[in-house]
């Protein structure tokens, strides 16, 4: 099958629900990957943070392909090894209680939500279950988490929502403590850095002080590490970076390394507080995703977080260095990194030009995002900041009008 054919297959076959770039991606290794008509393109998407350790990593093949000969599935009702050591793992490498496995972002931030419901319905009764969560943030694409994802742009269509939400401002201290005396609150959930708002990273003092304003309110304080989890900022989880605990945390992208798999932490707080069927997954903890992402885990030790520290600062530091027309700042944690787009800048076009010149990129928000697998090399990392500079470098600059310059 050429390129032609397969884009003519998709077209006929599924629905046009994603704005596909015009490349194919047939095969690789880590971060580096091949087209249908054997291309070369470096990886810096991860398959939008999913692809933790690259592309077909030994490791995870291995365990995978072990698992699958072994049994690919056979549901929560009975007891399997392989999500059991997964979740020793999980909560013995953040200081958490308790593991719920599902199978998507979504689905780990829907469980969140239900978990803060209950917790307070048991505790309080009916009528406290308002969850806050902050403008520009994004939490899935279920009729829930829509809602609770704070950008209108995407309220559109799907009415009626879930109720139950309401949105601050990152950093609005005042408009948090307003809060404080409603009495219909139980919740704050929150991404640390807002991926698809534009990869924006929350100040320190604001995290404690919503994490503060939790403990005195007895809401959950909730953080969505669909994205920034599994290693992305650093740490295995951003919250080890913010001096707080959540009272939950959920994750999903990077876990099972490209299978998929969510899920959410608890606190020893919530430990109990989801019991016999009051939530489920048919998938969930499935034994091949489990031992993929206890490979992941494996491979994801001190020594590679701290090297995704450094090459993130080396990725900042190089794109700053280039000076280009077309780009400004750089800001994230770890290998999650947003380029701010210059004025008169497309950054869907700036994207789709380097997609083509053979480096895979994302947008978020304004600007540009780059998630690269967190076992990217040396090497990889400098051939994708040379097709970055090369296409990027010969652009012509935007015509502004005199009211535009002013």
């Amino acid at each position: 099958m050429n390129h032609a054919e397969l884009v003519a297959l998709d077209h006929h076959y599924t629905l046009q629900t994603y704005a596909r770039n015009d490349v194919d991606i047939d095969h690789g290794s880590n971060a580096t990957l091949y087209d249908l008509a054997g291309k070369k393109y470096i990886d810096f998407t991860s398959g939008i943070g999913v692809l933790s350790v690259g592309t077909a990593h030994p490791k995870w093949v291995a365990a995978i392909t072990e698992q699958a000969g072994k049994l690919a599935h056979i549901s929560n009702l009975y007891y399997t090894q392989p999500y059991a050591k997964l979740a020793r793992e999980l909560c013995r490498r953040t200081g958490m209680a308790g593991v719920f496995f599902g199978n998507s972002g979504a689905e780990a931030n829907e469980g969140l939500i239900k978990l803060a419901r209950k917790y307070s319905f048991d505790r309080y009764g009916p009528g406290r279950s308002t969850v806050l969560t902050l403008n520009n943030s994004f939490h899935g694409r279920t009729i829930t988490t829509l809602n609770a994802t704070g950008q209108e742009a995407l309220h559109n269509y799907f009415f009626p929502f879930t109720e139950g939400f309401r949105y601050l401002n990152a950093g609005d201290f005042q408009a948090l403590a307003g809060e404080e005396g409603k009495g219909d609150v139980c919740a704050v959930l929150l991404e640390l850095v807002q991926g698809e708002g534009g990869v924006l990273p929350l100040e320190k003092d604001y995290v404690q002080a919503v994490a503060e304003t939790c403990a005195r309110n007895n809401w959950l304080l909730l953080v969505d590490e669909v994205q920034t989890g599994v290693g992305r900022t650093g740490t295995l989880f951003a919250f080890q970076q913010y001096g707080v605990t959540p009272d939950a945390l959920s994750f999903a992208k990077g876990i099972a390394g490209g299978l998929p798999m969510g899920g959410f932490l608890v606190g020893e707080k919530c430990r109990d507080t989801l019991g016999a069927g009051t939530h489920g997954s048919t998938f969930g903890g499935n034994p091949v995703c489990a031992a993929g992402a206890l490979a992941v885990l494996e491979i994801l030790d001190e020594a590679l977080l701290k090297e995704v520290g450094e090459k993130g600062a080396y990725l900042r530091r190089r794109i700053e260095a280039m000076a280009l027309p077309s780009l400004g700042r750089t800001r994230g944690l770890g290998l999650m990194i947003g380029v701010e787009v210059a004025p008169g800048y497309s950054n869907k076009d700036l994207s789709a030009r380097l997609n083509r010149a053979g480096l895979l990129t994302l947008t978020a928000g304004p600007g540009l995002r780059f998630l690269p697998p967190l076992t990217i090399t040396w090497e990889e990392l400098d051939q994708g900041l040379a097709v970055l500079e090369e296409t990027l470098r010969g652009m012509e600059e935007p015509e502004f009008s005199d009211e535009v310059r002013q």
